[in-house]
């Protein structure tokens, strides 16, 4: 789509000065500072931009894309198909969409992502050189980078101070409701203009992401409250449990902005205090830190943190690679999250993080191949936390995990998962095993197999790595880099 085929005569018809509202991932009406503040300064229009290619290697995945095509129609039916859609390089039609038309301002919320933080100065000195105003607000974080760091101006790297210092900022700012008197340029674009843009999957893989989510700013409010409402008060002795509706699901909303940090900030500090909100809410200033680690380290995505693994002897396993990535590892607690992340694109935090210790330290495979992965099965792929949270598994990043912690997959499920039942959910061909027998399969005798009906190797396979074993040549290896360091 190009705007020589979108006709503009006929936008804003009453005349007068416009307000444009540049939505990117804040996809609602409520708790909006950008959108508020173009309301104020009259007729506005709403723009959605699909710049595609801006971000390089972290080009949108498949997952989000679904979910970005449902919750623009859901933001369009809330603007009353008011929303006005371009796609392109967002550098040259913006400045171009507002050459053409009588705009006066440009607002939108700020990104921690480096491609959007540098698209932002260059469409700020382009507008500007047009005489057009512009104006950046901060709508995804509950404080900005800036505020959150040290005294001295510099950036905290360990999550424990960074949240302590949070406890002493002012709180952040109430949430506003929606504009009350939201005034909406004519949109002379055709109805099928969201289904241009191609974002559905061209592989019908996407039914359990109908099942499993319904994007929009109206679903996500109903999740919030549903979750205050119930499962916050046990949330932190029962949110490790996979089986269980225990986490709040808000995670992908929140990464689109169909509900602010700031609403879920205030509307949880409402709910009866106790462990579950404070761990909740602990969880919210995590999303902080991992967001003000990608401001002050903009590379976090692409180049380890801790410079010293940049010597780490990682293997070149395309074999293991791929059946990591289909669920086919023989490690039932690692593989019923791989499959779960296919089929809902999501996956439970607690074996995301077996997960990823596996691919990272049993395997020996670099954590930039997992978060490829991660970022295009994930409905909620965010590069701040997906980074963060492979560098932090990894060993490589800031604040990690110490390198010498290797998930045991088979203690986590047994711990987690004591009888099985998420590993029953995702890997029924295991359903049959006894409790004691389904979190290691290998472990089971011949007639223990047979009476589940089970071949290892033909029903299930066989695991790629021995746990034990795998960690103690990941331990080696991490020695070998610290060696070679200190040589």
């Amino acid at each position: 789509m190009t705007h020589e085929t979108e006709p503009l005569e006929n936008v804003n018809p009453a005349g007068g000065a416009l307000t444009v509202m540049w939505f990117r991932r804040d996809l609602r009406l409520r708790d909006n500072p950008a959108l508020a503040l173009a309301a104020d300064s009259g007729t506005v229009l709403p723009l959605y931009i699909l710049d595609d290619e801006i971000a390089g290697e972290w080009k949108m995945g498949g997952a989000s894309r679904w979910w970005l095509h449902h919750s623009l129609h859901r933001l369009d039916e809330s603007l009353d198909g008011g929303l006005w859609i371009l796609e392109g390089d967002a550098e040259w039609e913006l400045p171009d969409l507002c050459a053409r038309l009588p705009v006066r301002k440009v607002v939108w919320n700020l990104s921690c992502d480096p491609w959007q933080r540098r698209q932002d100065e260059a469409v700020t000195s382009a507008l500007r050189g047009k005489g057009v105003e512009c104006v950046a607000c901060n709508g995804s974080l509950l404080w900005p980078p800036r505020e959150s760091g040290k005294q001295d101006g510099t950036p905290y790297a360990v999550f424990t101070p960074f949240h302590r210092n949070l406890s002493r900022l002012a709180p952040p700012d109430p949430p506003a409701p929606a504009p009350k008197a939201l005034q909406v340029a004519a949109c002379p674009q055709p109805a099928s203009r969201i289904e241009r843009l191609g974002l559905k999957p061209r592989i019908p893989w996407d039914g359990g992401l109908e099942q499993r989510w319904r994007p929009g700013e109206e679903p996500a409010r109903r999740q919030l409250r549903s979750f205050l409402a119930g499962n916050v008060e046990n949330y932190g002795e029962r949110r490790d449990f996979p089986a269980e509706p225990a986490t709040s699901s808000l995670s992908p909303h929140l990464h689109f902005g169909e509900v602010g940090p700031r609403q879920i900030w205030w509307e949880t500090h409402t709910a009866e205090p106790g462990e579950g909100r404070e761990s909740f809410l602990r969880q919210l200033c995590w999303r902080e830190f991992c967001h003000h680690m990608l401001y002050h380290h903009p590379q976090l995505g692409d180049e380890n943190w801790r410079s010293e693994f940049d010597r780490f002897p990682w293997r070149d396993d395309r074999e293991s690679l791929l059946r990591w990535q289909r669920g086919m590892t023989g490690i039932p607690w690692v593989d019923a999250g791989m499959r779960e992340l296919w089929a809902t694109g999501s996956m439970h935090n607690r074996v995301r993080m077996a997960a990823a210790s596996f691919l990272t330290k049993n395997l020996l495979i670099h954590w930039r191949h997992g978060a490829r992965w991660f970022w295009d099965c994930l409905v909620d792929a965010d590069l701040a936390n997906n980074s963060f949270g492979w560098q932090w598994v990894a060993g490589s990043g800031a604040d990690a995990a110490p390198y010498f912690r290797v998930f045991n997959p088979v203690l986590q499920s047994r711990k987690f998962d004591p009888q099985g039942e998420y590993l029953r959910r995702w890997l029924p061909e295991l359903g049959r095993l006894a409790n004691r027998r389904i979190h290691a399969p290998w472990e089971a005798g011949a007639a223990e197999l047979r009476a589940a009906g089970l071949s290892l190797g033909r029903d299930y396979p066989e695991p790629i790595v021995d746990p034990g074993d795998s960690r103690r040549r990941a331990l080696a290896a991490w020695q070998a880099m610290r060696q070679n360091q200190s040589a």
